[in-house]
């Protein structure tokens, strides 16, 4: 179809047509106005020297020919950017335009898009401008064939990783959750694991060094020391750090007296309770101050020297059964070293402080340090006399020397304070070695021999009769030879073949027939009773550990048989201190003191607090304590009496002779044990003495009337006793008319 006569049409350049008519260069401009022709609506073109397409070439502006240009005042109701904007798209603005006055492509002309406004007269409307045609007809859209979307002006949307916004977010995402993490890492070891790792590191670096607490001393009642800790050194090895075990051992052998294999197994590497591999291990406890410089000479790697303690005993086995020893660590063992641990023991100091490791194993300047100071211990004052100890020993020694394999004992008790002076036994060894030694001869024999005492119980049957009235210091009964009691006959040594005898006379004589005549009139619960009040059948409580009780035959136990044993000292068990004691309530006016050790306890700051006041209960009235000393007077005096040998020159002597058996767990041993207990000036007491001698063998006879005398002089010259007053002992009447 032929075009019509009124639509534009285009050559074949492009070039656009108008109707019959031409268009004037004022239509042009006109037309290059309407909307979507050369760029955007109302621009103005200029050429890149910022002038217009009209003034290049110098045609007349519209309304009279005069020459218009932009000012900046026309521009200041759009966009002041838009002149920048044309100049930047060069020439592309006139392609699109289509107008035949567009500068060629080469020129790199700009075309001009905005008219000159043309004044209107008033009341005359602007004519709208034409709408623009298609040059070919619009072809039919079928119906199955989707619209076309007209492609769109917007950029390609780049892929998501190519976005620069989204790769900042997504790093800012990242870092900030880094260091959340981390922030919330280190608040978690700040806070909640900090004391953990710090301990961790703090264990590593800290050592431990202890402050021994000197051990307190044990004085004599005179101040002197029978143990005492003198300042020593002890070797140790740190496991870790010995490189040659065998080696280091074979040099330490000699100068610590230690075999080298027990050395070697000694510096052997363990571990803890924790996992943790030890690093400190005793080598040797005590040594001697100039050995451990030795020692320390010799610069063995592992093997290091601190101070130490360790136990004196200057007296060697003097009084050694009473004291006892303490271990390598100054732990007491046996006798008052352990009953008193918790008074002679100190509490062990320590410091503990940050060191470093290897070669720089020392102090750290401003690092942990922690100082807990040792403690000393308190000391003991006993009531032994050292120099009454030495010689009571040595008699008792010499006395035992006659009896192979026996067991001896001695003990001396101040009057009227029931203070222990001397306790020995026999036999004994050295306090300072006790290794090796046997188990027996450490024991304390006064309070662990345990003793059927025989006739020196006679003295307490005596004095229950007095005190009870059955009888007087006048008292004369006929005595047959023998008596029988259930099914066991007791006879005397010295028959009366039934005449009469003084109660004086049945002790001189130890007459088990009197005695028995006299306990039958007394009862055995009364007997019993004053058993009881002698002391007999519990613990002293003198002080020393172990301490035997005895054992008193209740009367519900009693056969006919015992009528007969328990007045004479059968039937019971004793030991040589219960017996010591039940002598120093008579000798002290009938009352019973309790025997102790102690004397006072001085403490780390000299302060002494004095032991607590024994135990004192009356037994007998001093009138009958007094006839009963005199009647014992009979025995060391009268002639063929048990008790001569006991005599001491110059004093009257009071004491009781006795014969029995070793008992052990109840059994009868083999042999006899002899005894005498007697105390010195008679008229006034000082002193009372027991000695006890156990022969396998027998003769124990000879060995504790002796003894007893030579521990009883001594005694009196050692305190500076005057002799006797008012003359010699009275003059017994054995057998009365």
């Amino acid at each position: 179809m032929p075009p019509r006569s009124d639509e534009p049409r285009r050559d074949p350049k492009g070039a656009r047509r108008g109707s019959s008519r031409d268009a004037s260069p004022a239509d042009d401009e006109s037309r290059s106005s309407e909307p979507g022709i050369g760029g955007i609506s109302g621009a103005r073109a200029y050429t890149p020297r910022g002038r217009t397409v009209r003034d290049e070439r110098g045609t007349p502006a519209r309304g009279g020919g005069a020459e218009q240009r932009r000012t900046p005042r026309s521009t200041r109701s759009g966009d002041p950017f838009r002149p920048a904007l044309q100049v930047l798209d060069g020439g592309r603005a006139a392609a699109r335009s289509g107008r035949r006055d567009a500068p060629a492509a080469g020129r790199g002309g700009v075309v001009r898009t905005v008219s000159p406004r043309v004044p209107r007269a008033p009341g005359v409307d602007e004519p709208e401008p034409a709408p623009r045609r298609r040059t070919t007809p619009r072809a039919p859209r079928r119906a199955d064939r989707p619209v076309a979307r007209r492609p769109s002006r917007k950029p390609p949307r780049p892929p998501k990783l190519a976005d620069s916004r989204l790769r900042l977010r997504l790093g800012t995402a990242l870092a900030l959750t880094l260091f959340a993490s981390i922030g919330i890492r280190l608040v978690f070891l700040q806070a909640v694991d900090a004391p953990a790792y710090a301990g961790g590191g703090v264990a590593d670096r800290l050592h431990t060094v202890e402050l021994p607490a000197p051990r307190g001393a044990i004085y004599d009642s005179t101040g002197a020391p029978l143990a005492r800790s003198v300042e020593a050194r002890y070797v140790y090895a740190d496991p870790t750090e010995v490189k040659d075990p065998p080696g280091t051992a074979r040099a330490l052998s000699p100068l610590l007296g230690i075999p080298a294999s027990k050395l070697v197994d000694l510096m052997k590497p363990r571990k803890l309770e924790g996992g943790k591999t030890s690093t400190f291990a005793y080598l040797a406890r005590g040594v001697e101050i100039a050995t451990a410089k030795r020692v320390q000479a010799l610069e063995l790697p592992g093997i290091g020297v601190h101070r130490d303690e360790r136990r004196d005993v200057p007296g060697g086995d003097l009084a050694a059964n009473l004291i006892g020893f303490t271990s390598q660590d100054m732990a007491g063992l046996e006798g008052l070293e352990a009953r008193f641990e918790d008074v002679l023991a100190g509490q062990d100091g320590k410091r503990v402080y940050e060191a470093g490791l290897g070669d720089l194993a020392a102090p750290i300047p401003g690092g942990y340090s922690r100082t807990t100071a040792a403690k000393p211990g308190s000391s003991l004052a006993l009531t032994i006399d050292r120099d009454l100890q030495f010689r009571t020993q040595q008699i008792l020694s010499a006395g035992m020397a006659k009896a192979r394999g026996g067991t001896g004992a001695a003990v001396i008790i101040e009057i009227p304070s029931g203070a222990v002076l001397a306790q020995a036994s026999n036999p004994t060894y050295s306090a300072a070695r006790p290794f090796p030694s046997d188990p027996v001869a450490r024991e304390d024999a006064a309070t662990s021999f345990v003793v059927d005492p025989g006739s020196i119980h006679k003295a307490i049957t005596f004095g229950a009769a007095l005190q009870e009235g059955v009888i007087t210091p006048d008292t004369a009964l006929p005595i047959a030879n023998s008596i029988k009691k259930g099914d066991t006959w007791f006879s005397d040594t010295h028959p009366a073949n039934g005449k009469r005898m003084s109660v004086p006379g049945m002790l001189a004589y130890s007459s088990n027939v009197g005695t028995i005549t006299i306990a039958d009139k007394l009862g055995r619960d009364r007997l019993i009773d004053y058993q009881k009040r002698f002391g007999l059948g519990k613990p002293t409580g003198e002080g020393m550990p172990g301490e035997a009780s005895g054992r008193l035959l209740p009367a519900d136990e009693w056969s006919d048989s015992s009528e007969g044993s328990v007045p004479i000292g059968h039937s019971v068990d004793a030991t040589p201190l219960q017996m010591a004691a039940a002598y120093a309530a008579i000798a002290n006016n009938g009352t019973y003191v309790q025997p102790h050790l102690v004397k006072e306890v001085i403490g780390p700051d000299g302060k002494r607090t004095p032991a607590p006041a024994p135990v004192t209960r009356s037994v007998l009235s001093p009138q009958n304590a007094a006839a009963l000393r005199t009647m014992l007077e009979a025995v060391t005096t009268v002639d063929r009496a048990t008790g001569l040998t006991a005599a001491v020159p110059g004093y009257r002597v009071a004491g009781k002779t006795g014969t029995g058996w070793r008992l052990v767990d109840g059994k009868k041993q083999p042999g006899e044990v002899s005894s005498f207990i007697g105390m010195a000036p008679a008229e006034n007491p000082r002193y009372v003495i027991a000695v006890f001698a156990y022969a396998p063998g027998g003769g124990g006879a000879a060995i504790a009337g002796p003894a007893f005398r030579d521990m009883m002089q001594f005694t009196l010259r050692h305190n500076r006793v005057p002799p006797s007053t008012g003359g010699s002992a009275p003059k017994f009447t054995v057998y009365p008319r």
